[in-house]
C-alpha cells in the first residue's frame, strides 16, 4: 500500500469522523471521556466541519493530497490539545481519555508519515531533479 492509497483511506476516515462529530457531538465527548460541560458541542461540530473538509479534499483532489494530509496533522494537534485539557467526570472516563490520547497520537503519527511521503513524492530531491534534467 502506498502513501496515495493511505491518503484516500484517511479521506474516508475524516469524512466519517467529521459526520459523527457534526451529528452527535455529545456522544463524541463522552466517548473520549470528557465531562458533559466540557464537551462544547459547538467546538466538536467545528472540528467535524474541519474533518469533513479535509476528507472531501483528499477524496476529490488526490493529486494534491499532501496539503490536505498536512491539514489533518494540524487538526490532530488541535485534537490532542483539546482532549489533553479535558477532565474526566467519572472513574472510567480517565481510562477513556488515556485511550483517546493514545489513538490520537497513533493517527497523528500516521498522518505525519503519509504527509511527508506525499510531500517528498511531489518535490523530488535536488539529486533526482539533476538526474531527470540530465536525462
Amino acid at each position: 500500500m502506498n502513501a496515495q492509497q493511505v491518503a484516500r483511506g484517511l479521506g474516508w476516515f475524516s469524512l466519517g469522523l467529521g459526520t459523527v462529530e457534526l451529528l452527535a457531538p455529545g456522544h463524541v465527548g463522552r466517548f473520549v471521556g470528557a465531562r458533559a460541560a466540557q464537551t462544547h458541542g459547538g467546538l466538536v461540530r467545528a472540528y467535524g466541519v474541519r474533518e469533513v473538509i479535509a476528507g472531501l479534499g483528499l477524496l476529490t483532489q488526490p493529486a494534491a493530497a499532501a496539503p490536505w494530509v498536512w491539514a489533518r496533522v494540524a487538526g490532530d494537534v488541535l485534537d490532542l490539545a483539546t482532549v489533553g485539557r479535558a477532565r474526566p467526570d467519572e472513574p472510567h472516563a480517565h481510562q477513556r481519555l488515556t485511550r483517546s490520547l493514545l489513538m490520537l497520537s497513533g493517527v497523528t503519527l500516521l498522518d505525519v508519515l503519509v504527509a511527508r511521503a506525499l510531500s517528498q513524492a511531489a518535490s523530488p530531491s535536488p539529486a533526482r531533479r539533476i538526474a531527470a534534467h540530465a536525462a
